[in-house]
């Protein structure tokens, strides 16, 4: 009887944290669509590049969610069960109130891992695989950011102005200015067409000149039609990825080779392992796999609400400040992070707060309960 209670308070607070979590995740990854719908707009990358770049990202945004919205599952439940009299159930069968918080706890620490392989495996991953394809990507959507009588310079080292654009859809007084190389060119030309399909992105030019500066040397020619290719440019948007991109394992074997090497610098795949960047890891690893361990210190918290029944005058003060206390205790977790891994003693710190908190409150709360 006592497996089958725990049971649908086990399922009533995962099917309600994963409802919350699924449609809270989705708010905040179409605000992120919004945000970067500049990658179309500006840097020229094409719908596919787009869509999948922000589905990678999905996992990411579960990860940083996942604390708040337990800490709103586990709270709400409770209450509600409060308000419905369902504890009683508890109670009468012989449940104690220290047994009903470790099985929050326990729930709490299965949660933990999930987080963990999320944050220091799957998040990495896919957003890794999202900057792929932005690196992958070329500029499919060029023609929508040429505009009459504006500077585009959305790819690495060329810029293009456009004086007008005409019905027919070609252009007229077209300048290009190209610097990816190590030789310069500016191309002038009186009008252009653009070609922009699936098998070549070209700039068609007609009547112009092109300048050549090579080093110290200038030259110039004429020409009556001239292509210009677009395929090898990429757009502006960072490619290489990120700390938060990298997989744990590297992040790891960089610190382990900055540890018995402070002063030297090694290539991991795509960033150089070295002491100006340790601090990033070391806050990045801690995110990771570390900043999970308040989950439990969250459910010990909510677990103050099952002390006081809803018939007592206090219930209603009980429950805000709990309330502020967990969402006080959320704040800590995130806003510490930052300043976790200035040196070996906030790294000390950061790791033995949630302990600490977890240990003193699980003490005052048996200490409440104990008699119960």
């Amino acid at each position: 009887m006592k497996k089958l209670i725990f049971r649908k308070f086990t399922l009533d607070t995962v099917n309600f944290f994963l409802l919350v979590l699924l449609i809270f995740g989705l708010i905040v990854w179409t605000l992120q669509a919004v945000n970067y719908l500049d990658f179309i707009t500006d840097d020229g990358h094409g719908l596919k590049t787009y869509f999948l770049f922000i589905s990678f990202n999905f996992p990411k945004i579960l990860h940083r969610l996942i604390p708040f919205i337990f800490f709103i599952s586990i709270f709400f439940i409770i209450t509600s069960y409060e308000y419905k009299n369902e504890l009683l159930i508890y109670w009468s069968n012989g449940i104690s109130k220290i047994r009903f918080t470790n099985n929050l706890i326990l729930l709490s620490i299965i949660l933990l891992f999930f987080q963990i392989i999320i944050g220091s495996f799957i998040s990495p991953l896919f957003q890794y695989k999202a900057r792929t394809f932005l690196k992958n990507s070329n500029i499919d959507y060029f023609s929508a950011l040429i505009k009459e009588g504006k500077f585009i310079n959305a790819v690495d080292g060329l810029t293009i102005f456009i004086d007008s654009k005409n019905i027919d859809g070609s252009f007229s007084n077209i300048f290009i200015d190209d610097s990816s190389k190590s030789n310069k060119k500016m191309i002038y030309a009186k009008s252009g067409i653009l070609i922009n399909n699936t098998n070549r992105k070209i700039f068609q030019l007609y009547d112009g000149n092109v300048f050549n500066q090579d080093q110290s040397r200038i030259n110039s020619f004429e020409f009556d039609q001239i292509d210009f290719n677009l395929s090898e440019f990429s757009s502006n948007t960072i490619l290489v990825p990120k700390i938060q991109e990298t997989s744990s394992k590297d992040l790891f074997n960089c610190l382990l080779f900055l540890l018995k090497n402070p002063e030297n610098k090694i290539k991991f795949n795509y960033f150089n392992c070295e002491k100006s960047i340790k601090e990033t890891i070391y806050q990045e690893m801690l995110k990771r796999f570390y900043k999970p361990f308040y989950l439990p210190v969250i459910a010990l918290m909510c677990s103050f609400l099952i002390i006081i029944p809803k018939n007592d005058r206090r219930y209603i003060g009980n429950r805000k400040v709990i309330f502020l206390a967990s969402f006080f205790i959320l704040l800590i977790s995130e806003t510490s992070l930052r300043y976790a891994a200035k040196s070996d003693l906030t790294i000390l710190a950061f790791l033995s707060v949630p302990w600490l908190l977890f240990i003193m409150i699980y003490y005052f709360f048996y200490k409440k309960v104990k008699n119960v």
